[in-house]
Formats: structure tokens, sequence, C-alpha cells
């Protein structure tokens, strides 16, 4: 008997020409924390990162501030920059002259791991 499934399946998906516009500039991290929860960015959660992209208001991005790394939300009010947590427990970032700051890269994919399955 055909397996119900087929009837669902296109053919195979690769995920890096799926997901990745910029091969020579897109890497994965794998998130750890809890600073961008309402954002349904969970630890253990992988995103795939584009380092080529130009952050634009708004885009999560994962960045170098100060020595450590951190996956905000990039905000300008005027001229000042501002990285915002998805997390109402965790305060902006006021970004001055006085920071190590770097954009490492734009955030353009979130995959998860449903709960239960597979391995970390």
């Amino acid at each position: 008997f055909p397996s119900p499934s087929q009837d669902y399946l296109t053919g195979v998906i690769d995920l890096n020409k799926e997901l990745v516009r910029h091969p020579e500039s897109t890497f994965y991290g794998r998130v750890v924390g809890d600073s961008m929860k309402d954002a349904d960015v969970d630890e253990g959660d992988v995103l795939v990162i584009d380092k080529s992209i130009t952050p634009s208001e708004g885009d999560m991005a994962v960045c170098f501030v100060d020595g450590e790394f951190c996956i905000k939300y990039v905000s300008w009010k005027g001229n000042e920059l501002w990285l915002l947590p998805g997390n109402s427990r965790y305060k902006p970032i006021h970004i001055s002259d006085y920071n190590d700051f770097t954009v490492w890269g734009v955030v353009t994919y979130v995959i998860k791991k449903i709960p239960g399955h597979g391995h970390q």
C-alpha cells in the first residue's frame, strides 16, 4: 500500500538552498538564554544568520557588545542606537561610542526543535 505521506511530499528540500541566500556570509548559531522568548526564540533554537545584510529598524540581529554576544532587535531613536530584548524581564541596551559594538549578522530564520524529539 502507498504511504499516505506520499500525497504531501513534493520532493527533497535542501535547507541550504531554501534558507541561505548568501552562502559565503551565512552561518548558523544556537540560542543560549531567554532574552528573546517573547519573540518565540527559545534556548536551543538554531538561527540562520546572514552577515551580509545591513540591519534595518526592527531586524533581529546577533550583536557583539562589550565582549559578549546577544540577540536583540535593532532600533534607532533619532541618532541613538538601541538593542531591544524580546523579553520584558530584560532592559534595552543603549549603544554609545563607549561600547565595543558590532552587528555580527541579521537573523533570517529560526529553526525550532519539537520538544521531546531529536538531539540538542
